[in-house]
């Protein structure tokens, strides 16, 4: 019920198991985990130390303790806590959880540390991917230390948590957007500094006249989706993410299956997510490096000057 999103049904259901075997643990630590999915830390908190007193040998208990304790701010109790619950329990998600707190705390070293154990611990290959994902996104959150994840600028938490390049920073609402043709010339001078070289510039949805200036730039054939030659180490470039369009779909697979090209969009938009919750998987979106991040509706799209 949790990872469907039924938050009050997964309360109702704690609710009746404590009805039923009264106040236990078990149904402590559930109601304590409902009330965490309704974000009523503290209420959690209470219940789940309740849960502590009638047995403070269930694992589970102590992992749901440190979730809450996380989300009040605590971090050093919530360490303590999945402490005690791994060591009664080893379990990869006690370990990923560690290894969030620690990387929130600015604590890289430790916790990619945790992130190995969470990955060497996983019963299942998803689980395995899912630790191994967050190590790549530790190191380079890493790249910034000593800042802690909450002292990045929004581009520099979307390239360490997806591993997709954001050529300009819009922090502040008094900074003029980017036009098109200076996104172009900032990823040509990222491409010279980094020694890329493309075969075909493939470009997918609106024929913009900067797509010209950029394949002109980069010495590099100009052709439409139908032209696309996954061995010729392509560039596809597009205005936005295309994630409805099955020719997008393809052909960003095929550039990401071969590790050979790039995708690069000149704008996204980016979902409405809090600082306390990472951003959503690269392939939300599929690019490789991004122009700018463009304010989400209504606020409408980024001018288009050339």
């Amino acid at each position: 019920m949790r990872r469907q999103g039924r938050k009050d049904d997964a309360l109702r259901l704690a609710e009746g198991a404590r009805a039923q075997f009264g106040d236990s643990a078990f149904s402590l630590a559930l109601k304590g985990a409902a009330l965490i999915e309704l974000e009523r830390y503290r209420e959690a908190l209470g219940t789940l130390e309740q849960a502590v007193d009638s047995d403070p040998d269930l694992a589970l208990v102590w992992h749901e303790l440190g979730y809450a304790a996380f989300r009040l701010g605590d971090r050093n109790r919530a360490l303590l806590a999945l402490d005690r619950a791994f060591g009664l329990e080893p379990h990869t998600e006690t370990l990923r959880l560690r290894g969030r707190i620690l990387r929130d705390a600015g604590r890289y070293q430790a916790a990619e540390v945790a992130y190995e154990g969470a990955a060497q611990a996983a019963e299942h290959a998803e689980q395995r991917a899912a630790a191994e994902r967050e190590i790549g996104v530790t190191q380079r959150y890493a790249f910034y230390a000593p800042r802690r994840p909450d002292e990045l600028t929004s581009a520099e938490r979307w390239f360490a948590e997806t591993g997709t390049v954001v050529l300009a920073s819009q922090e502040g609402t008094d900074v003029p957007p980017p036009d098109d043709a200076a996104l172009a010339a900032a990823f040509l001078d990222l491409a010279r500094d980094s020694g890329w070289r493309f075969g075909q510039v493939v470009t997918l949805g609106p024929a913009l006249p900067v797509w010209r200036t950029l394949a002109d730039a980069l010495r590099a054939p100009l052709v439409g989706g139908a032209s696309f030659d996954p061995a010729a180490c392509p560039l596809v470039v597009a205005q936005r993410p295309q994630p409805a369009d099955a020719g997008w779909s393809t052909l960003t697979a095929s550039v990401a299956e071969r590790a050979t090209g790039l995708v690069f969009v000149l704008e996204h938009v980016p979902p409405s997510v809090p600082l306390s919750l990472p951003p959503p998987e690269p392939t939300s979106t599929a690019a490789d490096v991004i122009g700018v991040f463009a304010d989400p509706p209504p606020g409408g799209r980024r001018p288009q000057r050339l």
